[in-house]
């Protein structure tokens, strides 16, 4: 055993989780492209005011959570990334990519890391899938995310989810509803927790993304950000509510649901799912017209997306079910070298195989026949072709089916053809 460990709120992933991973991914980019969305690669690392500016220094992420650092000792503070999205506008803006076309769709699936205490899907570093439309954010924009996210969970069989929608209106009317909120929880001031005092000056919409269910009560009765928005703001409200309804995707309206970022305004959403439990929540986004701005844009940039958590979307998908028949993959073929002798003759053969698409496997440990046959049972390879002196001189190959223990005799032509047969009907199947 080594003497060292993975770091604490890290995780190995190994082939039989991997094919588990590499089978999401999957989905993700074939549904990403359906939607016209191209993927974007980012630095894991960025300088730490982006976020400070982009995600909002009240936020617990950028109070708490950064893993930062200075790269040299005259160096600005850099930090690995805790979020996608001020990276990727980020991105867009100093590679002026709206000087090309005014609407850019991107996907992203990447590693993130944030310095929360470990536990079940949530992890120091942790992984994503997400996608932002930036460059428009009407309601049929919105919508149009909020329909990926969930065309995504759809086709990965998941069942029980719950979509929650709320309005953030624009930033008047999130002043007149934080002075509101300030007015109404301040009385309260000995009842709040720490956090929630902080948050009272700096943000009090917060408060009402606390956990503690010692103010579940208080929270419930403060004022709804609904009652101060203005006609224009509740009609685009509604319509994204009527295109989700004419998708038949079901919503729930949460008055309450802020999300945890600063840069959300008007829509913002949050998926949850009731495997997960306190911490529920699998993926959630919203629009950011402003986050531009922020950025050191001279003008707001309309902009939507939304991320997902591929930790907890794993563990939803483990708890219904639907992972136990995504296994690595397994060798079509496990060749068996009867005489050592022959081992770089068989080699050649495994090439040849591999070469024509046959997915192929051997043993290079110079083990026994029996312990060969036992690898290839252990890899539930579909058969074994054997290597021997008769194979060598006459080039015709035994071709044992492992299932049925039915043995036929090739040329190495007829081999292949057989195989590739063998090989596409599998896919098919």
């Amino acid at each position: 055993m080594s003497q060292y460990q993975a770091v604490k709120g890290t995780k190995d992933i190994f082939p039989e989780e991997s094919a588990q991973w590499k089978y999401v991914e999957s989905v993700v980019h074939t549904l990403a492209s359906l939607y016209g969305f191209n993927e974007i690669r980012i630095p894991v690392f960025e300088y730490t005011e982006l976020f400070q500016r982009g995600i909002g220094s009240t936020t617990d992420i950028v109070g708490k959570e950064m893993f930062s650092f200075q790269p040299d000792p005259q160096g600005r503070s850099v930090t690995l990334r805790p979020e996608m999205t001020a990276g990727v506008m980020r991105a867009v803006l100093q590679h002026n990519l709206f000087s090309s076309a005014p609407v850019h769709k991107l996907y992203y699936i990447g590693e993130l890391f944030r310095k929360e205490r470990p536990q079940a899907g949530r992890q120091r570093q942790f992984s994503q899938f997400g996608a932002e439309l930036l460059g428009v954010s009407s309601p049929a924009a919105v919508a149009e995310v909020i329909t990926l996210m969930m065309h995504v969970f759809e086709s990965l069989g998941l069942k029980g989810l719950k979509l929650r929608i709320n309005t953030l209106g624009n930033t008047e009317e999130r002043f007149r509803y934080r002075e509101a909120l300030q007015a109404y929880f301040a009385p309260f001031n000995e009842v709040l927790d720490d956090a929630s005092k902080d948050r009272l000056e700096k943000n009090p919409l917060r408060i009402l993304d606390s956990k503690n269910p010692a103010l579940k009560e208080l929270i419930a009765g403060a004022p709804r950000l609904y009652d101060f928005l203005n006609d224009a703001s509740l009609q685009d409200f509604e319509k994204v509510l009527f295109y989700l309804s004419e998708r038949h995707i079901p919503y729930e309206i949460d008055h309450r649901l802020v999300r945890g970022l600063d840069y959300y305004c008007h829509t913002a959403f949050e998926v949850t799912s009731s495997e997960l439990g306190a911490q529920d929540a699998i993926g959630g986004g919203g629009r950011y017209d402003s986050l531009a701005r922020e950025l050191g844009s001279s003008s707001d940039v309309p902009a939507s997306g939304f991320a997902v958590g591929m930790e907890r979307l794993l563990i939803t998908m483990e708890k219904q079910g639907l992972l136990a028949s995504l296994n690595h993959p397994v060798p079509l073929v496990f060749v068996v070298v009867q005489q050592q002798e022959l081992a770089d003759h068989a080699l050649a053969i495994a090439w040849r195989l591999r070469k024509a698409g046959i997915s192929t496997e051997m043993d290079l440990a110079a083990r026994s026949m029996k312990a060969q046959m036992r690898e290839a049972n252990r890899m539930k390879a579909a058969y074994a072709l054997f290597i021997g002196a008769n194979e060598y001189t006459t080039g015709s190959y035994s071709l044992k089916n492992l299932v049925s223990s039915e043995q036929q005799i090739f040329s190495l032509e007829a081999l292949l053809e057989f195989l590739h047969e063998s090989a596409t009907k599998e896919v098919v199947d």
